[in-house]
């Protein structure tokens, strides 16, 4: 396919940007990328300090909350800030959508990479205090469940990027989206709260999101989404990011050319 040969192809371009995104985004302070990792671990302990100990939700079950918990909200984390800056990128980079010769097709993906530097830092919280109580990682599940929430990101960014750049109120719609994703989502809350509802539950849990964040969530806690069903979920998650592909390739293909006009 062409995007992934222009991929392949621009690949030592693509982490080099990606690494210069992620240095300019705070070059302006003096703490520099530090507040980067820093706000989003303040963000991760705030919400454990007030579901654990203020609301005392029961959410984690048998396990601890803090153990069930930082998995889940680093998946998604990664999934929202990943999606929604790479949404806005080329509108951002508009200075090299002008150049002729630049591949347009790469600059969501090095927005990625710049944004897994941090998902990578959040992940590894999770690991180190999961190890702590004992909960040791499956280490092809966690590979897996990280190749399969960059796929999904590439998929969706690949039709929001596009959409993003031509029509600008896309932008803000899709930040309700994300809001609305993140409440439907089992991150603050567990699956087995609308078992009396199993339609529900079961459109749930073919959600992308709730695949992912069970999914590594799993990682550490007994589990496993991947074959549940005899992979009826994996099955699904990979029909539907497979969808969002071809639809936002062919979206972003046949948009690319005005771009330009439109920046």
């Amino acid at each position: 396919m062409e995007f992934i040969k222009t991929i392949w192809k621009n690949k030592k371009l693509i982490i080099q940007l990606g690494k210069n995104d992620f240095r300019n985004k705070f070059a302006s302070t003096s703490l520099g990328s530090l507040w980067g990792f820093l706000s989003q671990f303040i963000f991760m302990l705030t919400y454990v300090i007030v579901f654990q100990y203020i609301l005392k939700t029961g959410s984690a079950g048998n396990d601890p909350y803090v153990v069930w918990f930082l998995p889940g909200i680093s998946m998604w984390l990664f999934l929202h800030d990943t999606i929604m800056s790479a949404s806005s990128s080329i509108k951002n980079y508009s200075y090299l959508v002008k150049k002729v010769v630049f591949p347009v097709d790469i600059i969501p993906v090095f927005t990625i990479i710049s944004n897994s530097f941090i998902s990578l830092f959040l992940f590894l919280i999770s690991i180190v205090v999961c190890i702590c109580f004992s909960y040791i990682p499956n280490l092809l599940m966690l590979i897996y469940m990280i190749f399969a929430a960059s796929c999904l990101i590439l998929a969706v960014t690949r039709f929001t990027s596009a959409l993003t750049t031509l029509v600008p109120d896309f932008e803000q719609a899709l930040g309700i989206i994300m809001q609305l994703c993140f409440w439907f989502t089992p991150i603050v809350w567990n699956l087995s709260m609308v078992a009396g509802e199993p339609i529900l539950q079961k459109i749930l849990q073919c959600f992308p999101f709730t695949y992912l964040v069970t999914g590594f969530r799993q990682v550490f806690i007994d589990g496993n989404i991947v074959t549940q069903g005899h992979g009826f979920y994996t099955i699904v998650f990979w029909v539907i990011t497979i969808a969002i592909f071809l639809w936002g390739n062919y979206i972003f293909k046949r948009s690319k050319k005005d771009f330009a006009d439109v920046l």
